[in-house]
């Protein structure tokens, strides 16, 4: 186990870097900081000179490749680091530089156990791209096919190891200061993280997630996943199929090239909701670099590594919420969260509903240009604060997510209504999910389902109780007592009443005797 100081020690190194980059300011100055993390925080920032600016993203990829992942997790959650910081870290790229190639083509003929030039008949030593988990090459195949291979960083899984247990010791102790901290839940966040970082350090996790995604999309139009090459798959390799196109960001190419950009946010936005609300399983990493555009307009997503699910019932009351913000009802969004246990049962609903009109009304009907999205989340994280609603951890992901959409569909249509484009397919989702011919179906499945266990239940309970065999029953049989029974319970008596029981006894026998002699 790792000792109290060496955590202390990397947690005072990284908040060196932080102040560098002028970040602890303001966790200093936030009022829901606990005293003794304020404390930490002007130690580790004595002697350096920081920027008016904070630049948060600037000091995660200045920490290493666990806090890029951390930072873009974080990123999610104004809650947590504040409004301006939140912004700064959705700006975190995910690049670093690249490893020197020999390692790469070292731990990918390692991982296999064969040379090179039994995978690939060529193979780019110069990457396409590098990020903090893995790098990207360009090869053709030995059987002629272009492919993208992913290769892990060496050593990287024993680095992250190392940074998530200090993430962990210091959410723990951040907890159980309680107050604020401990509403927001710190050591379910890095719970979260870990797993989801877990997830990304094996490559056939990821092989796996773009298998079952392009499964669920299979029939969407204008929306493709690239095929896995299983056999060129591993936990530390991954041989994909290679994407020419034009990567979303890049607007003035889509234009010349002739793409309707609107029709492409809109495409976007939908296959979001579908992923998310119809399968329970979506692209959870959605940022610009991982989505391209092919020539006839398909967007194509690529990297796996983070998926996010969420179960049928948090689905419904998921879409049930976005309808009823989209419509104003915010009475039913407000039951849906007593529902969902989101907010406790000591609050009153109708005083949430009203909170929820606060913030959405404001929305409704407007483009998102013309939104503050920095008051909407201001408003949003003080209903959780006044309710007492504790950090849903599932919704993470989504939530992540839906701000990368948002971002990406607002930069290619400016003028682009979310809740106006969501609201038809999450309308035609409630009606055949939650409405009466769907309430009916399910019915009639679960009922089906519990009739056709009824035989097996049967078989369980004549196992605990067996039928009677041929053999008439036997008769009731007297109680006996056993010597060791008797034992027991004459150690537990008085001896008294032996010795006078067997005293009249002698005497009688004595008596008879005599009378008998006289006789």
């Amino acid at each position: 186990m790792t000792r109290h100081s060496t955590h202390i020690f990397r947690l005072l190194k990284w908040g060196r870097i932080l102040a560098r980059h002028g970040a602890l300011r303001p966790i200093e100055q936030n009022p829901n900081t606990p005293p003794q993390v304020r404390r930490l925080c002007k130690f580790a920032r004595l002697g350096t000179v920081q920027p008016r600016e904070p630049d948060f993203a600037g000091a995660f990829r200045a920490i290493g490749p666990a806090a890029i992942k951390l930072g873009q997790t974080l990123a999610t959650r104004p809650d947590i680091v504040g409004e301006d910081a939140a912004r700064n870290l959705l700006s975190l790229q995910d690049s670093l530089p690249p490893v020197d190639f020999s390692e790469i083509a070292k731990a990918i003929e390692g991982s296999f156990e064969r040379p090179l030039d039994r995978l690939y008949a060529e193979i780019d030593p110069v990457p396409v791209g590098a990020a903090s988990i893995a790098q990207v090459h360009k090869a053709v195949t030995t059987d002629g096919r272009t492919v993208a291979v992913k290769v892990l960083r060496p050593g990287i899984r024993e680095q992250f190891a190392r940074d998530i247990e200090t993430y962990e010791w210091a959410a723990a102790h951040l907890e159980a200061m309680g107050g604020e901290a401990k509403r927001l839940r710190p050591r379910l966040v890095i719970a979260n993280f870990k797993r989801w970082t877990l997830r990304e350090l094996d490559l056939r996790r990821e092989a796996a997630s773009a298998s079952e995604l392009a499964e669920v999309m299979h029939a969407i139009p204008g929306y493709c996943i690239p095929s896995v090459d299983w056999d060129r798959t591993n936990g530390r390799v991954l041989t994909i199929e290679w994407i020419d196109g034009i990567k979303i960001s890049n607007h003035e190419a889509l234009s010349e090239a002739g793409h309707d950009l609107p029709s492409i946010a809109q495409r976007l936005v939908l296959a979001f909701l579908r992923q998310a609300i119809s399968a329970g399983f979506f692209h959870a990493d959605m940022h610009q670099g991982n989505l391209f555009v092919r020539g006839d307009g398909t967007i194509v997503a690529i990297d796996f590594g983070i998926m996010g699910r969420i179960d049928r019932r948090a689905r419904a009351w998921l879409a049930e919420i976005l309808y009823g913000l989209t419509t104003g009802n915010y009475r039913r969004v407000a039951e849906i969260h007593f529902e969902a246990q989101y907010v406790p049962s000591y609050h009153n609903v109708d005083e949430f509903a009203t909170a929820l009109r606060a913030v959405g009304e404001p929305m409704r009907g407007k483009p998102v240009s013309e939104l503050s999205v920095g008051q909407m989340l201001d408003g949003l994280f003080a209903i959780t604060r006044d309710f007492d609603m504790q950090t849903q951890p599932h919704l993470l992901l989504l939530q992540k997510t839906m701000v990368m959409v948002e971002g990406i569909a607002t930069q290619l249509d400016p003028s682009i209504n979310l809740w106006d484009t969501a609201a038809p397919y999450v309308r035609e989702w409630i009606r055949d999910e939650l409405g009466p011919e769907a309430a009916i179906a399910d019915r009639i499945r679960t009922d089906t389902e519990t009739l056709l266990r009824i035989p097996d239940l049967i078989r369980r309970i004549e196992d605990r109780f067996p039928a009677k065999g041929g053999a008439p029953e036997p008769p009731p049989l007297t109680d006996i007592e056993l010597i060791w029974e008797r034992k027991e319970r004459a150690e537990g008596e008085s001896i008294l009443p032996y010795l006078l029981s067997a005293l009249l006894g002698a005497g009688a026998v004595y008596g008879a005797m005599l009378a008998g002699l006289l006789g």
